[in-house]
């Protein structure tokens, strides 16, 4: 199995790097470069940036800080919000990122999961997921939830979503779980053990991270990387630390 991947996720709005708590009451946390570049020192095997107001906004990705983060940085990073196009894709891939990572627009067109996996190829593919578990017992879909006044539901089913998205041409997972999002009280294990059964591709688990445990947990469980946010802006975990720690549970990190 590759190494597990420690990958801090950089949510980004007008031009600034926030955090918010369930998708809600987001607050400014820092410079995007800035925070780019620290990650880069502290051993991060990637970084994932989401303009999380770009969908809802109906607009799409500012390239100029992705070209900014690209010429600082030597680690891969994918770049998500209001991606509708091959055109854009390719100009945010051209602008330095790796990876587009797509989440409402794919949901409002599946076929552009299709169009940029052939493209580019479906490794530089990501779908994200906005799953939350309902009252009735169901995990749906949640669409254009970097806005609180604009999320919805999708009337899409988590696991369906992630089969036809992968049957489509999606080479990897991103699984946002919305109700663990920014409480630190661990990965939502059974989402993602239901999500890893059902695909092919690797699976990242974002939401919930609060302690060095709750990574070993999600790795264990099967992911291929684990996204967090706020234990890494705060300085609560370091990664190096990190790190050590998963290598002494017997999880294989890269140095």
């Amino acid at each position: 199995m590759p190494a597990a991947r420690i990958i801090p996720c950089l949510d980004v709005a007008d031009g600034r790097v926030v955090k918010g708590v369930r998708f809600a009451d987001h607050r400014d946390v820092g410079d995007i470069v800035d925070f780019a570049l620290r990650y880069r020192d502290e051993g991060a095997d990637e970084l994932v940036f989401y303009d999380i107001t770009a969908s809802p906004d109906g607009r799409s990705v500012d390239t100029g800080w992705i070209a900014r983060v690209s010429a600082l940085i030597d680690i891969p990073f994918a770049v998500a919000g209001g991606i509708r196009d091959r055109d854009t894709a390719a100009r945010c891939l051209a602008a330095g990122a790796d990876k587009i990572s797509i989440n409402s627009p794919a949901l409002e067109g599946p076929e552009l999961i299709a169009e940029l996996a052939q493209a580019f190829g479906r490794q530089c593919v990501v779908l994200g997921i906005d799953s939350r578990l309902g009252d009735d017992g169901r995990l749906t879909v949640k669409q254009y939830s970097g806005s609180p006044e604009a999320t919805r539901d999708s009337g899409r089913e988590t696991i369906a979503w992630a089969v036809e998205a992968v049957r489509l041409g999606a080479g990897e997972i991103v699984l946002n779980c919305i109700d663990q999002d920014g409480v630190r009280q661990g990965y939502d294990s059974a989402q993602l053990c239901a999500l890893i059964a059902a695909v092919d591709v690797p699976v990242i688990i974002s939401g919930g991270a609060g302690e060095m445990a709750h990574f070993a947990d999600a790795f264990d469980a099967g992911a291929s990387g684990a996204l967090a946010a706020s234990v890494f802006h705060d300085r609560r975990i370091a990664i190096p630390e990190l790190k050590r720690f998963l290598a002494r549970r017997g999880i294989e990190v890269r140095p």
